[in-house]
C-alpha cells in the first residue's frame, strides 16, 4: 500500500496571505499543529485563523482535567520517544514552555527525562503476584519465523488481513505479545499492516520492550505539557477559538474537476449559522475521533455505554465521504465497537499508602517505571504511576495514577462483573485483588472510569482508500488532519501522526518549499537489525 503524496504547489507569491483565512474543524493536536505551521512557516496571520470545537475544552483526545476535590481525569496518554517523533519535536522546539519562558517545550521535556530515567522492573506480574523475568521474549522457532514473515511482507500483500492471520495462537501467549500489546494497545484482531508498521517504526523499542527505556514522558500530563503551551502560543498570535460550536456541514462544489469548500454550517446555542469560505481560504477538518462517545463514571456509577449514534461525532465525515471515495471510508473504522473498545481509569489519592506499596512492590520510583501489566487478568489490566505532580494544579499532598484494560467486556477475576459494568470502587477492588493489597491502601481513593468505544478504531483492518490523503488529489482548499488519514510509513495512535498530517496538509496547500522531517528509518540500520535479531532469540 505504498501511496505517493504529490505536493500541491500553490503560488504563494501571488497569494495575498494577509487576506487568506483558515477555518479548522476540531481542536485536537492536528488542528492546533496546523494552525502553528500556518503561522510559523506559511505566513498566515494568527488573527485570520479560527478553530471551532464542539466541546467546551480544547485539545481533543490529549485531555487532562479535574481537580483534587472532585478527582482528576485523563482518557489516556500517548507514548513519546526522542528517537522518533520528528515532526512533533520540530514543532515543540519552537513553542515556549509555560513554566520557563527561556526554554521550549522540547527543552523542558528533554531535561525532565534526563532527570527521571525510565527503566521498568515490574513489566509483567502473574496471578501469584510474582514479577516475571521478561528478558526473554518467549518465542518458539515457529513464532520467530512467522514474525519475520510478517515484518518482511509488503503492505499490498498484507491487505486488510488481521494480526491473527499471520501469527499462531501460541504467539499471543508470549511475553513479547503481552508487553507489546499493552504498550501500544494492540489486539490480535487488529490490522496486520498497522502491526507491521509499528514493528518497523519502533524497532528500537523491540530490543528494550521489557524496560520501556525508550519511552519518554512529559513533565505533566500531555494536556498541561503539550496542549496548554501550544494553545497559549496560538492565542498570543491572535488565533480565535470558538468552543461549544458544532460544525454540522461543509458545503462543497465541483469546479473543473476540483472540490472546493465554500461554506461552513455551524450550530451555536441551538441556531444554525453559515460562514462563507472564499476560494483562497483554507479548511482543515479533523475527520473521525478515537475518543468519540467516551463517557465517565464515578466511584458509585459505571460509565454510560454510548456509540456514534448517540454522539454524532462521525456524522460530518460520513456526510462528506458519501459518493466521494477520495474522502475515505469511515465505516471501516466504526463497524465493530467490541473490537475498538477499551476502558481507562484515573485515580486521585489523598495519602501516599498506595504509592508507597507500589514502589516497594515494583522496585521503581513513581515516574521511572513503566506500565505494570497483570498478565493473567481477565481484563488485561495495566497501571502506571507517573512522576508527581501529574497535573499543573495538583496539590503537594495529592497523588494521581492511571490505568486501563484491553478487555473490558470480560468478567473480572475478583469482581463478578465485566469492567464495562463496574463502578470506580469495583475497579479498585479488582486492582487490589491482583496486587494482594489490603483495600485500605486505597481508602482515600477516588477512581473515575472512562469508557471509549472507538479508542483503537484506527487500528481496525482497512484497505487502500479507506483513509483519505491529508489533501485529496482533487481538493483545492480542503484538508484532513487526524489519525484517520494516510501517511506512508508512519504509525497511528501517536501524537506524531497528527502533527505530521497537519504539517503535510499545510505545506501542500500553501506550497511551502521546505522539507517535512522524514520518518527516521532505524529499521534500515544493520546494527539495529542485528540487535533486534539477537533479542528475538533471547
Amino acid at each position: 500500500m505504498d501511496i505517493e503524496i504529490t505536493p500541491i504547489h500553490m503560488n504563494t507569491a501571488s497569494m495575498n496571505l494577509r487576506s487568506t483565512k483558515a477555518y479548522l474543524v476540531g481542536s485536537g493536536i492536528g488542528s492546533l499543529a496546523a494552525a502553528a505551521f500556518m503561522i510559523r512557516d506559511g505566513g498566515i496571520l494568527g488573527s485570520s485563523i479560527t478553530i471551532y470545537e464542539a466541546m467546551l475544552t480544547l485539545g481533543g483526545s490529549l485531555d487532562g482535567g479535574g481537580n483534587a476535590t472532585d478527582g482528576y481525569t485523563m482518557r489516556g496518554g500517548r507514548m513519546l520517544t526522542t528517537d522518533n517523533y520528528e515532526c512533533t519535536w520540530g514543532l515543540f522546539d519552537t513553542i515556549p514552555s509555560l513554566t520557563n519562558a527561556d526554554r521550549s517545550v522540547r527543552d523542558d521535556t528533554v531535561a525532565f527525562n534526563e532527570a527521571n530515567i525510565a527503566h521498568a522492573d515490574a513489566r509483567l506480574v502473574d496471578a501469584n503476584r510474582h514479577r516475571l523475568d521478561v528478558k526473554s521474549m518467549g518465542f518458539s522457532m515457529a513464532d520467530r519465523v512467522d514474525l519475520f514473515k510478517l515484518v518482511a511482507a509488503d503492505e499490498a500483500m498484507l491487505g486488510d488481513s488481521r494480526v491473527t492471520d499471520w501469527l499462531s495462537p501460541e504467539f499471543f501467549r508470549t511475553n513479547f505479545w503481552f508487553m507489546w500489546a499493552t504498550t501500544f494497545a494492540f489486539q490480535p484482531w487488529h490490522s496486520a499492516v498497522e502491526f507491521r508498521r509499528y514493528l518497523h517504526r519502533f524497532i528500537l523499542e523491540f530490543t528494550r520492550i521489557e524496560t520501556l527505556a525508550g519511552v519518554k514522558r512529559t513533565v505533566f500530563n500531555q494536556y498541561d505539557s503539550l496542549v496548554a503551551p501550544l494553545v497559549a502560543w496560538l492565542r498570543d498570535a491572535g488565533v480565535q477559538f470558538v468552543t461549544d460550536c458544532q460544525v454540522s456541514d461543509i458545503a462543497l462544489r465541483l469546479e473543473d474537476g476540483e472540490v472546493i469548500a465554500e461554506a461552513l454550517s455551524l450550530i451555536r446555542s441551538g441556531k444554525i449559522e453559515t460562514v462563507p469560505v472564499a476560494d483562497s481560504d483554507l479548511v482543515f477538518f479533523q475527520n473521525g475521533s478515537m475518543t468519540d462517545a467516551s463517557t465517565y463514571g464515578s466511584m458509585t456509577m459505571a460509565p454510560a455505554q454510548l456509540t456514534k449514534a448517540d454522539s454524532g461525532g462521525w456524522a460530518l465525515w460520513e456526510k462528506l465521504a458519501a459518493g466521494r471515495p477520495e474522502f475515505g471510508n469511515p465505516a471501516a473504522f466504526t463497524r465493530s465497537v467490541p473490537e475498538s473498545l477499551w476502558e481507562s481509569f484515573t485515580v486521585t489519592l489523598h495519602d501516599s499508602a498506595f504509592f508507597d506499596a507500589m514502589e516497594d512492590f515494583t522496585g521503581d520510583l513513581a515516574g521511572t517505571g513503566g506500565l505494570v501489566t497483570f498478565k493473567d487478568s481477565n481484563w488485561l489490566m495495566s497501571v502506571v504511576l507517573a512522576h508527581q505532580p501529574h497535573f499543573a494544579n495538583q496539590p503537594e499532598d495529592v497523588q494521581v495514577f492511571w490505568g486501563y484494560a484491553l478487555h473490558p467486556d470480560r468478567i473480572g477475576n475478583f469482581v463478578v462483573k465485566s469492567m464495562s459494568d463496574c463502578t470506580g470502587a469495583d475497579i479498585l477492588q479488582e486492582l487490589c485483588g491482583h496486587l494482594n493489597f489490603d483495600r485500605r491502601v486505597l481508602a482515600s481513593a477516588n477512581c473515575i472510569p472512562c469508557r471509549m468505544p472507538y479508542i483503537t478504531s484506527m487500528f481496525m483492518p482497512r484497505t487502500v482508500g479507506d483513509r483519505p490523503l491529508p489533501v485529496p488529489a482533487n481538493s483545492r482548499n480542503l484538508a484532513f488532519v487526524s489519525q484517520f488519514v494516510e501517511l506512508p510509513e508512519d504509525t497511528v495512535f501517536t501524537v506524531e501522526y497528527s502533527v505530521r498530517a497537519a504539517q503535510t496538509a499545510v505545506y501542500q496547500l500553501l506550497g511551502i518549499d521546505k522539507e517535512i522531517p522524514p520518518v527516521l528509518h532505524h529499521d534500515q540500520s544493520n546494527k539495529v537489525r542485528l540487535d533486534a535479531l539477537i533479542k528475538a532469540f533471547t
